[in-house]
Order: structure tokens, then sequence, then C-alpha cells
């Protein structure tokens, strides 16, 4: 891969990372972004404010472990590793602190192995099923072990995650490519402020209308 890639690469997670906290997604130094090259991962430094980072400050790990450029590599790169070592298709991984989903996780999530109900076919369509990784502190390495089981399990179910969730800290989503994963991470979010201010009373869509979904869809859900 050529350094022009790498430096596109670096553009796009810094206009990523600034579009997700004008928006307010993310917020002063929560988060991280990361995209998987064939010669190793670009992440984001840790603790960066996703607004204002400019290319060069964007980490270069090899495939060996070595940080070759950028500033300092965000703590939580073995978390995104793992996403990456157990999903072929992710190319890169989002994680945000975003209100309305760790506030669900304070108030009490729908299930463990789905935070929220399938409320809107956007959610079915964009975000699939979003398991919670009980809480542990900031990069510890427990966090990677438990979201790689889970996504493991889920391929094996022909039930692919895209997303998963830890409590009090925020949501990881991965896709294959940046703009992919902002689109879930925004879906998912956005459905879980509709089901918070909803009293949480909402009834999930009937097995039908999720089955006529995954066939005109061709959904794996």
């Amino acid at each position: 891969m050529s350094d022009t890639t790498l430096e596109q690469h670096r553009q796009e997670i810094c206009r990523i990372g600034k579009s997700l906290f004008d928006r307010g997604y993310a917020h002063s130094t929560a988060g991280n972004i990361s995209v998987r090259t064939d010669q190793g991962f670009l992440i984001t430094p840790t603790d960066a404010c996703l607004g204002f980072m400019e290319p060069e400050h964007i980490a270069f790990v090899d495939l060996q472990g070595q940080q070759t450029s950028g500033a300092p590599a965000s703590k939580t790169l073995s978390l995104h590793q793992a996403i990456y070592r157990s999903d072929p298709e992710a190319r890169c991984v989002i994680h945000t602190h975003s209100t309305h989903l760790v506030a669900l996780t304070l108030m009490g999530v729908w299930t463990p192995v789905d935070i929220i109900p399938p409320i809107t076919p956007y959610y079915v369509m964009k975000v699939g099923h979003v398991p919670l990784v009980p809480y542990h502190r900031p990069g510890d390495p427990e966090v990677a072990k438990r979201v790689a089981a889970l996504i493991e399990e889920g391929l094996r179910a022909d039930k692919p995650l895209r997303a998963v969730m830890i409590e009090r800290l925020g949501p990881n989503v991965w896709h294959r490519s940046l703009s992919a994963a902002m689109a879930a991470l925004e879906e998912l979010e956005e459905t879980a402020k509709l089901w918070l201010l909803s009293g949480r009373a909402v009834e999930p869509l009937t097995d039908e209308a999720i089955a006529e979904l995954k066939l005109n869809f061709k959904l794996r859900y």
C-alpha cells in the first residue's frame, strides 16, 4: 500500500472524527478511530479529541506491533486488533462514548444479547444485533477477549455483528469503510435515543416484519 493511500486514510480518519464531534456523537477526548491496511493499523492518538486532529498525528502501527509514525497510539489498539482478527471483513473501527447509548447502559438495556429492540427497519438493516459487554476499565485486555468471542459466536450462528456496547463506556462499531461504520454508529445512537424518549415502551418489529426485511434486502440478521 502506497504512502499516498495511507495519507488518504489519515485524512479520512480526521474528516470522520470531526464530523462525529461537530454533531455531538463524540465529545472531549473520548473515543477513537482505526483503519486496517495491508501494512498495519492507523489509529487515533491516546487522549486525542476527534474534532481537532491533523493527519500527521494519526499513529501507524505495523503488523509486528511497532509504532513507526504519529503521536502515541490509543490504548484501545488491542481491542481494535481483536475485532480485525475475528472479523475478516472489518476494515475500520469507530468507538465513541455516545450519550444515549451510555445512558441506556446506566438505566438498563433491553437484553444482554440485544441492547435495543429492533424498533425500526433501518436499525435491523444498518445495525443488527448489538450485545452488551460488562464494564471493565478502559484498556482492559479482557474486553478484547470478550468482544472477539462475541464476534466469532455471531459468525458461527450466521448473525454477524457490526457493533458491541461496552457498559458505561460506549459502542465499538466496525465495517468495510469509515463512512459505513459512521452510518451504523449514527443509526445505533439515534435508535437508543428513540427508545429512551419512548420510555422504553415501544414494541419491537414483529417476526414477520423482520423476515420480510431479511428476504427483500438479503440480510444476515
